[in-house]
């Protein structure tokens, strides 16, 4: 595996490797790396006989009272895992590789973005399709792999991909779990044992929500008791519970398509967020 850090390595590295003919998959990360990560590098491998795997902590998607100093950075242990699956190249460019002086370009997806998350942490999407685009144009992959935990960053990305027509495929890959149910995230590291203990609510409330719809209940009441569930588990505050349209994210009232119920709200100091697919009758 090549651990590369400047544009002109990484391009020659990939000159290389593309003389094959065969596809190259871009599997972006913010590192501190878990099973859920390595899923993606696994089904990357799926796709694609070449994988490139990014890490780049962006400041452009933290808000100013976000974690973006405290988010976990362990290079030397990714570059382990990574290399263990066999993975091509390391990408792991710099803030001023990413963002040199005089950068002055924000793209901007509107629809998918702007509720739920993207009312909760304004800017945010911005800055993660501003990167994506960034990290897709230096790669030019044939297929790149994003988690479903971050469904919302994955339809907003899918958006900008087909709306700028480029030409690549976008891979969702479902969420991974831990034993218990507990979504796989970089930010669990910061969960007390206890808060670990209560982190649990989140992913059980919207799994009694969810069959709660199936079985007909209206989606008012079922959200309504997600929320209390939540609350009384100490999740405070909790930004949102809400049931989506799978594609468009656009609220929805009724089942009466398919959907997604997202959640997402603060235990302690961790925000954590998780959804769940819920289907009509």
């Amino acid at each position: 595996m090549q651990t590369l850090r400047d544009l002109p390595a990484l391009r020659a590295a990939l000159d290389a490797i593309r003389s094959d003919g065969n596809p190259l998959a871009l599997v972006p990360t913010m590192g501190a790396l878990h099973d859920g990560h390595m899923a993606l590098v696994e089904e990357a491998r799926r796709h694609a006989k070449h994988v490139v795997v990014s890490i780049f902590v962006n400041p452009r998607q933290f808000g100013p009272n976000e974690d973006l100093d405290a988010y976990p950075r362990r290079e030397a242990k990714d570059a382990q895992m990574l290399q263990a699956a066999g993975v091509d190249i390391l990408w792991v460019p710099s803030v001023d590789v990413m963002y040199p002086a005089g950068f002055a370009t924000t793209v901007s997806v509107s629809g998918v973005s702007e509720g739920l998350d993207g009312a909760a942490r304004p800017g945010h999407f911005d800055g993660v399709a501003t990167v994506v685009i960034k990290l897709l144009n230096q790669v030019r992959p044939d297929v790149a792999l994003f988690g479903e935990k971050d469904y919302q960053q994955l339809a907003v990305i899918r958006r900008m991909v087909a709306d700028l027509d480029m030409d690549l495929r976008i891979v969702g890959v479902p969420t991974q779990r831990a034993e218990d149910g507990l979504a796989l995230s970089s930010r669990n590291a910061y969960l007390s044992e206890e808060e670990r203990r209560e982190a649990l609510a989140l992913p059980r409330a919207l799994g009694e929500a969810k069959r709660q719809m199936e079985k007909g209940g209206t989606v008012e009441a079922a959200i309504a008791k997600a929320i209390a569930m939540l609350a009384a588990h100490g999740f405070d505050p909790i930004d949102y519970v809400t049931l989506c349209d799978a594609a468009t994210l656009e609220p929805m009232t009724v089942l009466d398509r398919p959907a997604r119920l997202l959640g997402a709200a603060k235990i302690g100091r961790t925000r954590l967020i998780d959804n769940i697919a819920v289907d009509p009758a």
